[in-house]
């Protein structure tokens, strides 16, 4: 990993231990080809069964065309920021840092929020090395349309194009943008282009993922993309270009009926910092009392506890500082939270789960040159998009937890 110009000593330090963990994709040196594209769309909150559940032409004419995964595992926590940030870096968020949507920095004192701009556009929050700045670096280009760190200088690099995240922004100007890139003069085009819808998330938590709304809302979703496909084919390039659409993470439904009230086995002044939210949470508890609230969540029924260091060894997380002393989470489709149960967060859809729960896996649809055809692959990990993307780019890749041995399959011989 590369310092960040911005970083402190002490991020310096922290990163120098993170590394000690990473696994790497190695490969030999190489050239960044001249006439391959890659575009990979993100729609959040995409569950890994929705396409079943309702038609979707074009999503099925890109698994009969290309490929799709049986379903892909998100990094834990299951969450937004997270999981964007893993897919761009191919590092589990205990590496690359970005360890929930919101968390506190022991080692900057330092507060990082989604909804903040002057968090999101700082890069000292972000390690790892996102492919934009992969690909920057090695001389090609890179767009972003809203994605997970690209709005912040990180190794003191962004995009070449980015945008401004604004969720009032139309799906379809998103596309219209998209295929403006591509048909820039092919000094300035990009070769990688990242962009993001924030559905069918949003309507999840609203109504649920086995509500009607959701179901309509994936055939328009799948229309939209029929439009892009359009608008891709009408390009010069279009066989040049490989096309992924994937997601963060996927949903589960949620219930006041389901919920565990902290407040009814510790007080609130017991916690001296405390981040994430339901179902994942990350304390800090006031000195003295971290082996006292271990000890009585612990009893609590659909209630896990851990201590910093002490999670299973699958969820790759916790050994991070900005974990934090104690990681709370409730049972798949169970709550916590303080106090009484509210409509608005205790019911519809919600994630942020133990990513082996099936509700939270979500989608993997690929197409191209770079892709077999017709084929359905084993399931896959967000930490796996970089070094596939990589691969397909003849880009050097940075080390990472991702492994180019569990999608290397699906690519044409």
């Amino acid at each position: 990993m590369k310092k960040n110009h911005l970083v402190t000593l002490g991020t310096i330090c922290l990163s120098i231990i993170l590394m000690l963990s990473f696994s790497q994709c190695h490969s030999g040196h190489q050239s960044p080809v001249k006439d391959t594209y890659v575009v990979m769309l993100s729609m959040d909150g995409f569950r890994w069964d929705y396409a079943g559940r309702v038609p979707t032409p074009n999503l099925d004419y890109i698994a009969d065309q290309g490929v799709m995964a049986e379903y892909v595992i998100p990094a834990f926590p299951s969450n937004t920021f997270p999981n964007h940030y893993t897919m761009a870096t191919g590092l589990y968020p205990d590496n690359h840092g970005i360890v929930n949507n919101n968390f506190y920095c022991p080692e900057l004192d330092m507060t990082y929020r989604m909804r903040d701009r002057e968090s999101v556009e700082n890069g000292i929050f972000y390690g790892g090395e996102p492919i934009w700045v992969t690909a920057e670096k090695q001389g090609m280009t890179a767009a972003s349309y809203f994605w997970v760190g690209s709005e912040a200088p990180i190794q003191g690099i962004q995009p070449t194009y980015w945008k401004v995240y604004n969720t009032r922004d139309p799906f379809g100007d998103r596309i219209d943008t998209v295929a403006h890139w591509l048909q820039l003069p092919e000094e300035q085009r990009p070769r990688l282009v990242t962009f993001y819808f924030h559905e069918p998330d949003s309507q999840g938590h609203r109504t649920g993922p086995d509500s009607p709304e959701i179901n309509e809302l994936v055939m328009e979703l799948d229309s939209l993309l029929g439009v892009f496909l359009e608008k891709m084919k009408a390009l010069p390039i279009y066989d040049q270009i490989n096309f992924i659409v994937t997601s963060d993470h996927g949903m589960t439904e949620r219930s006041k009926e389901r919920y565990i009230d902290l407040e009814q086995y510790i007080q609130r002044d017991w916690i001296d910092i405390a981040f994430g939210g339901n179902p994942v949470m990350m304390w800090r508890p006031v000195e003295g009392m971290t082996d006292s609230i271990y000890h009585i969540l612990q009893e609590v029924e659909h209630l896990h506890v851990w201590r910093s260091g002490e999670l299973p060894g699958r969820l790759n997380f916790g050994h991070n500082p900005r974990a934090l002393d104690l990681v709370l989470l409730a049972d798949s489709t169970w709550s916590i939270g303080w106090g009484e149960p509210s409509e608005r967060f205790y019911t519809g859809g919600g994630h942020g789960w133990d990513n082996a729960k099936k509700d939270m896996h979500t989608i993997f649809y690929a197409m191209g040159p770079a892709f077999r055809n017709g084929h359905v692959h084993g399931p896959i990990e967000t930490v796996d998009l970089y070094p596939l993307i990589t691969q397909i780019l003849q880009l050097d890749p940075a080390p990472v937890d991702g492994k180019l041995e569990r999608v290397s399959g699906m690519l044409a011989r």
